[in-house]
């Protein structure tokens, strides 16, 4: 028998994606005032190269170090940079290529936590929804550098390899910095998805692992030459 004293802890949440729902028609049109403003400030720049990484590394750590020498070389070799516009990975790829002198992109979300735009950013735009700033990211880059982070790292980085994969998107370079960050996961593809027929051995030449920033430079520019070829990973 229900107890009619019983009162879900979700309760107010579900009343208030009633509003929300209620509502959506109406939300049409910030979207679509989201998709204009930032396809308007977008494809009027130069070539773009998106970084994807935690925003929680301190700056004092060698992956900080190594984001901030992404942003300087990739300004000094002509590209604007994209991050999300936060701290860690995202602010010292911003601070390298504002640093140098070069287009600084940050595409900063609306969050209740963690979220605050850093200093670095000759270029910022804001965004209420995750899926429209998601296109941002990879609708006018020439390439993707995946430095480690947490969930939302892994998530641009997997939709980035998908969208390659499946033609959503024009074949683009993907480099992952710091081999040894992420050797049990790539492991785990190669053991798990690889093995069971979830992938083919094709896909695993949609990224390249390099162990530092100069060799992701390195590749981005030997792409950009000479068009987007399958390459052996680094071990």
């Amino acid at each position: 028998m229900k107890n009619k004293n019983f009162k879900h802890p979700l309760e107010s949440d579900f009343a208030e994606m009633g509003d929300f729902t209620n509502n959506d028609t109406w939300r049409i049109f910030r979207i679509m005032a989201e998709f204009v403003e930032s396809f308007e400030t977008m494809s009027q720049q130069g070539p773009l190269v998106t970084v994807f990484g935690s925003a929680r590394t301190q700056p004092d750590s060698s992956e900080y170090k190594e984001a901030e020498k992404m942003g300087r070389l990739l300004a000094e070799n002509g590209y604007g940079v994209i991050s999300g516009g936060g701290d860690g990975i995202m602010g010292a790829v911003n601070k390298g290529a504002y640093e140098a002198g070069g287009d600084s992109f940050g595409l900063n979300i609306e969050l209740p936590n963690e979220q605050q735009p850093n200093e670095f950013q000759t270029h910022s735009l804001s965004f209420r929804y995750f899926f429209i700033r998601k296109v941002c990211f990879l609708k006018y880059t020439l390439g993707v550098v995946v430095f480690p982070g947490g969930f939302g790292t892994l998530d641009e980085f997997f939709e980035s390899i998908t969208l390659v994969q499946t033609g959503k998107i024009n074949r683009i370079p993907i480099v992952v910095v710091g081999g040894d960050s992420w050797k049990e996961m790539f492991k785990s593809i190669d053991k798990t998805l690889l093995e069971s027929g979830a992938i083919e051995k094709s896909d695993l030449d949609l990224y390249k692992i390099v162990p530092d920033a100069a060799s992701a430079m390195k590749y981005l520019l030997e792409c950009h030459r000479y068009g987007v070829q399958p390459t052996v990973k680094e071990k």
